[in-house]
């Protein structure tokens, strides 16, 4: 907590980031019973939100939307910084730590068109517009006739250039459009068996200075449990495959009964070849399965696929 007992949250100014931002504002605030104006968010423009002319992984990977915020924590401008898990780079600098995650939305991916209702519906060539490569190679796998193509912009931007017919479909986490009310907008959802999502998709972080434990004790009671387990595995397969935005990846762990679930998917960018693993276990065992289902991947992959 900063000097004058205010908390400072650090967040990016997209209409979402906002909404993220607020979420964690409102439940600081309940489970703590802070007057309103005990909690700030502080905007802070990342070189992610400026460079909008070419894919992330020609211009330095996740950390463009971590980095001015990262810095901010450390000089003490903010208290606690918000992101979407699925933007964060798999390290963080010495000193910042991952504090907890919000509850998890749905982490499929949505079919935005205004030209067919699913992916398989599209015209023979159609293009569709993203910016992720994993959705790129997922679509190449289904669809190898599909051509994709850049699309950057926050989920507003996205939306407008497949309303005006730039392109004829995207795909967005469905979980930011139900954030932002905008669920109306979606064709179709994507199944998870064919179309698995990134790793941390619908979930919101929340970091931290590593010795501010004021700020970490106060955090502890609205971070959720289970969303914390389920990203512990996909993050540490992550890592052990040294994930960027340079090679298409997919992660999803789930926790149910008492167990976790992970599986994981490396592809080719082209979509024509790809390796998969899955791991179950004890829920403190997280980490570890997800960093044993990445050497399977490792192991059996052409390094040419894991392109750093």
């Amino acid at each position: 907590m900063a000097g004058d007992g205010v908390f400072r949250i650090g967040t990016r100014g997209s209409p979402l980031a906002l909404w993220q931002a607020r979420t964690v504002r409102a439940a600081l605030i309940a489970a703590h019973g802070l007057p309103e104006e005990a909690v700030e968010i502080v905007v802070i423009k990342t070189s992610g939100d400026m460079i909008q002319d070419r894919a992330l992984s020609q211009a330095g990977g996740k950390g463009l939307f971590t980095k001015e915020i990262d810095a901010a924590l450390l000089d003490g401008g903010v208290d606690l910084a918000v992101h979407s898990a699925k933007d964060m780079p798999t390290l963080f600098p010495d000193g910042i730590v991952i504090a907890g995650y919000l509850p998890r939305e749905d982490v499929r991916d949505a079919f935005i068109s205004t030209r067919a209702r699913t992916l398989m519906e599209l015209p023979q060539g159609a293009v569709v517009g993203s910016a992720s490569l994993r959705r790129q190679a997922l679509i190449r796998r289904l669809r190898p006739d599909i051509r994709t193509t850049l699309l950057r912009g926050n989920v507003e931007t996205r939306l407008r250039k497949i309303a005006e017919g730039e392109f004829d479909a995207t795909l967005l986490a469905l979980a930011g459009l139900k954030r932002l009310g905008m669920a109306d907008r979606v064709a179709s959802v994507l199944d998870l068996d064919a179309f698995p999502p990134a790793v941390g998709q619908g979930a919101i972080a929340v970091t931290a200075r590593d010795g501010d434990a004021r700020t970490r004790a106060a955090l502890q009671a609205i971070a959720h449990a289970e969303t914390g387990i389920a990203l512990a595995a996909e993050r540490a397969f992550l890592t052990v495959l040294d994930g960027s935005c340079r090679t298409p990846i997919a992660g999803h762990a789930v926790v149910e009964g008492g167990v976790v679930r992970f599986r994981g998917l490396v592809l080719r960018a082209d979509g024509s070849e790809s390796f998969e693993a899955a791991r179950e276990g004890a829920p403190e065992d997280a980490a570890r399965l997800g960093g044993e289902a990445g050497r399977d991947i490792l192991a059996r992959a052409p390094s040419d696929i894991l392109a750093h």
